[in-house]
């Protein structure tokens, strides 16, 4: 009896397993990417706040200019009817911005009117930029008129264009405006954070207008719908360059 209790409890000893130490470079690791994993936990968090906070400051941004361009309309139109019930006209002030599209190549151009379209960013036909208008922009139009239509966009232009054409410059690369971070990662400082801070920039000529027009590629257009009457003639004579003041947003329709 005694040689079998001593057999059965060596059998039940030898069949427990026995806790194999865990090396402490594995532990040390282990620690390492638990730490690692709650600190990339902790920047999505944050990073999802941040987005979400963002979200709500840019629509609240679009709302107020909605507001803004509405009490411009409203204004100008009770500013008409004034007039109008006076027996006077109203006289609207000066545009301060042109949209400008080259509608001619480089056969013929002198080295002057090439410089200048270079200044304006038109290297290609069928490109369009934004310009300030001012006493120097506006002798620099009149030099290269037979080459170029420009006009007076409004804010439904604006808006079209820089959402379904804008692309910007990162780096020398030309990237599309598909998200607000964008705009924000380069114009941020600038206190532009999102599309509708550009088109409210560009279409009112704001203080960081330069910064906000530099930010966009020149635009891309396409060839415009029925092609284009008469390139060598000035838009008064039946032709299509020059300046076409308000009609350059039919122009606009037709080529973005």
């Amino acid at each position: 009896r005694a040689s079998s209790c001593v057999s059965s409890a060596a059998m039940s000893s030898s069949g427990e397993k026995k806790a194999v130490p865990v090396p402490e470079s594995v532990l040390k690791k282990r620690k390492a990417l638990d730490k690692l994993r709650a600190e990339k936990i902790k920047a999505a968090q944050r990073a999802k706040e941040d987005r979400r906070v963002k979200r709500h400051t840019a629509l609240k941004r679009a709302e107020q200019y909605v507001k803004e361009y509405r009490i411009r309309e409203r204004s100008l139109l009770r500013f008409k009817r004034q007039a109008k019930k006076n027996g006077n006209f109203y006289v609207e002030p000066e545009a301060k911005l042109a949209f400008v599209i080259r509608i001619r190549g480089i056969n013929g151009v002198s080295p002057r009117v090439r410089k200048i379209l270079q200044l304006l960013r038109l290297r290609q036909i069928f490109n369009g930029t934004f310009i300030r208008l001012n006493k120097a922009s506006i002798n620099m139009l009149r030099l290269v008129d037979p080459y170029v239509a420009y006009g007076y966009p409004n804010l439904k232009s604006v808006r079209e264009l820089i959402y379904k054409r804008g692309c910007a410059k990162v780096n020398g690369q030309r990237i599309p405006l598909t998200d607000n971070s964008i705009v924000e990662k380069a114009l941020g400082k600038k206190g532009l954070i999102c599309v509708e801070d550009l088109i409210h920039e560009i279409y009112t000529v704001g203080p960081r207008f330069k910064e906000a027009n530099s930010f966009l590629w020149p635009m891309k257009l396409s060839s415009p719908h029925g092609g284009l009457k008469r390139k060598i003639s000035h838009y008064q004579e039946g032709g299509d360059a020059g300046n076409r003041e308000e009609k350059i947003n039919a122009l606009i329709r037709q080529m973005n």
